[in-house]
């Protein structure tokens, strides 16, 4: 007859069988055990394997290229084995958890930098855009998150764009990640709801104070998330002076750059002038293909767009330029000579600015798209 011991405190089971009666059993109420032990067994084991590929190494019974062969595989599967003991742990309660007053951005930087040599050999190209906000949270579960939500992406690409900011609304210390494919498949192992998924979910539930979003597109992954317990909120919108003192406004804008695109001659004189008044250089093209080629000379800070040429060709330039910088502003020109609409915070909303409004009113617009951006 079996024995069992008692259940401890996040057991599933519920009664403790009696001598006389026989014990009931289902694996439903032990796969956290099967789990547990399947995730300690491929840990051990691989790490066995990498230590024999390691001395085969250094014996020179193999090549190094042979060896980063073996590692590789090997590697992947250990890391599996590791998130699915992390998922049992948060999942049972024994992750003990203190909240401090985290740097997010200094914390991101510190994983990026541990991994560097990883995302070299794995051919992946890193960039990221970092500012300073601090967040209560435990710093380990912190530092596990963001490691999750790497692991997660990789997969899907080998252009990986990372941004630490506050979110416009609410005031939340916003973490986002974009991979992106470049027309190639992603990996083979490729899938939303991996092992990684699952634990940036379990995570998100024990942790607390995380909100987090997911998109998966033909061209990649887009992740967001939004962390509650904020404790000091980037100067956003307020970092620009929208007043009517220009003088400080000159300053920082002296390096902005625009580019407008329209086939209207009125409209590319109307928008130039408008830009000059605040400071603002700008250059114009009448299609996206010029637009194309003067981006590869120069980047700009944000585009004047004629709602006139918004077809699919603009959807598709759009996408282009989205995998070569995580955000970009623009504006729209409309045909309605007296409009006049802020954009929102989504990713894609965009200000218009009516034909007939474009001196009055272009220069507010565009004040308001780059301050968004800061």
């Amino acid at each position: 007859m079996l024995t069992t011991k008692k259940p401890s405190s996040h057991s599933f089971a519920n009664t403790k069988p009696s001598a006389s009666e026989p014990e009931s059993w289902s694996l439903d109420e032990h796969w956290p055990t099967l789990l547990s032990g399947l995730a300690d067994q491929v840990t051990e084991g691989v790490s066995a394997l990498q230590n024999t590929i390691d001395l085969l190494l250094s014996k020179g019974a193999i090549s190094r290229q042979e060896h980063r062969a073996l590692s590789i595989p090997a590697e992947r599967i250990k890391q599996s084995g590791v998130s699915a003991q992390q998922i049992h742990r948060f999942y049972g309660g024994r992750i003990r958890q203190s909240h401090e007053k985290v740097g997010m951005a200094d914390l991101v930087e510190g994983v990026l930098q541990e991994r560097k040599k990883e995302f070299a050999v794995l051919g992946i190209e890193m960039r990221r855009k970092l500012k300073p906000v601090e967040v209560l949270v435990d710093p380990t579960v912190a530092h596990t998150f963001v490691n999750a939500v790497l692991d997660w992406g990789l997969p899907f690409g080998s252009r990986m764009d990372v941004r630490m900011d506050t979110n416009a609304w609410p005031r939340h210390a916003r973490l986002q990640l974009r991979v992106s494919n470049d027309g190639a498949p992603p990996s083979s192992h490729a899938s939303a709801d991996s092992l990684s998924w699952l634990l940036v979910r379990q995570i998100t539930l024990a942790a607390g104070g995380i909100e987090i979003d997911r998109q998966v597109t033909d061209d990649g992954v887009n992740f967001t998330a939004l962390f509650s317990r904020t404790v000091q909120a980037v100067d956003g919108i307020s970092a620009v002076d929208l007043s009517d003192d220009h003088s400080s406004m000159f300053k920082s804008l002296s390096g902005v750059y625009v580019l407008t695109i329209s086939p209207t001659l009125q409209i590319r004189a109307d928008v130039r002038d408008a830009l000059r008044e605040i400071g603002i250089g700008s250059d114009s093209v009448v299609d996206f293909r010029q637009a194309r080629e003067a981006i590869l000379s120069r980047m700009p800070n944000l585009i004047v767009v004629d709602a006139g040429i918004k077809d699919e060709g603009f959807d598709q330039f759009r996408r282009e330029l989205l995998r070569e910088v995580l955000e970009f502003p623009f504006v729209e020109i409309s045909p309605d000579d007296s409009s006049f609409d802020m954009s929102g915070f989504g990713e894609f909303s965009m200000a218009k600015v009516g034909r007939g409004n474009i001196r009055e009113a272009l220069g507010t617009a565009v004040m308001f798209e780059l301050a968004k951006m800061m």
